[in-house]
């Protein structure tokens, strides 16, 4: 598998490309702005997308979904629970991006533990709410690869303090959902480096309880 990273929009998402070496197939992975910048990173990739993956449907994550799902043709997957997010996205994102940012309907609404098959790219769904009611993350199980959204950073989590946001219940989500997982699994964030499930349950402060009571 290949993996391209681009940084887009006034808040550095990190969108992310994911494709299968050998027939080129693959994913998108938040394409939260700047879908001139993600256009070339496909086209300089040889890569074929097949569909649109979305951790969460924050305002800064979706704002090029609809130019990327038009240039396409390519369906739009998103957790269960954000369909509210998708339909309303915030003005005040709006209005940092500097665009309309149009409201989504996900073709394929996606359950924990779902295992999705596009292309050649095969991923187990980690539902992980709490940074909103419906974010999930991306698990390639042979790879060792997780994408986890605003769900878990390098040495910090996604912030609780807008609707449908709870502290506990995203600590339960990583707890229960990523820290299970192998040390060495590579985590790839929404926004920041990339991080390891063993280092951030070893070094990240917010898993160490108290923060969020």
């Amino acid at each position: 598998m290949k993996l391209s990273t681009i940084a887009v929009g006034p808040f550095e998402v990190n969108c992310y490309l994911y494709w299968d070496e050998d027939t080129r197939e693959g994913v998108i992975i938040d394409p939260g702005d700047d879908e001139g910048a993600i256009f070339e990173d496909v086209e300089r990739a040889g890569m074929t997308p097949k569909a649109i993956l979305l951790t969460h449907g924050h305002g800064d994550h979706i704002a090029a979904v609809e130019d990327v799902r038009n240039r396409y043709e390519i369906p739009l997957y998103a957790g269960r629970g954000e369909e509210k997010n998708l339909a309303n996205p915030s003005p005040e994102v709006c209005a940092i991006i500097g665009r309309q940012i149009s409201a989504l309907t996900a073709e394929h609404v996606i359950e924990d533990e779902q295992i999705i098959q596009i292309g050649s790219v095969t991923l187990r769904v980690l539902a992980t709410p709490g940074h909103t009611p419906g974010g999930v993350c991306f698990l390639d199980e042979k790879e060792s690869i997780l994408f986890t959204g605003d769900t878990l950073f390098w040495g910090s989590v996604g912030r609780v303090d807008l609707p449908g946001g709870s502290g506990p219940v995203l600590i339960d989500s990583i707890q229960k959902k990523i820290l299970v997982l192998p040390d060495e699994v590579i985590c790839y964030p929404g926004h920041g480096p990339k991080t390891t499930v063993g280092g951030e349950r070893t070094n990240n402060p917010f898993l160490s309880g108290g923060y969020f009571v």
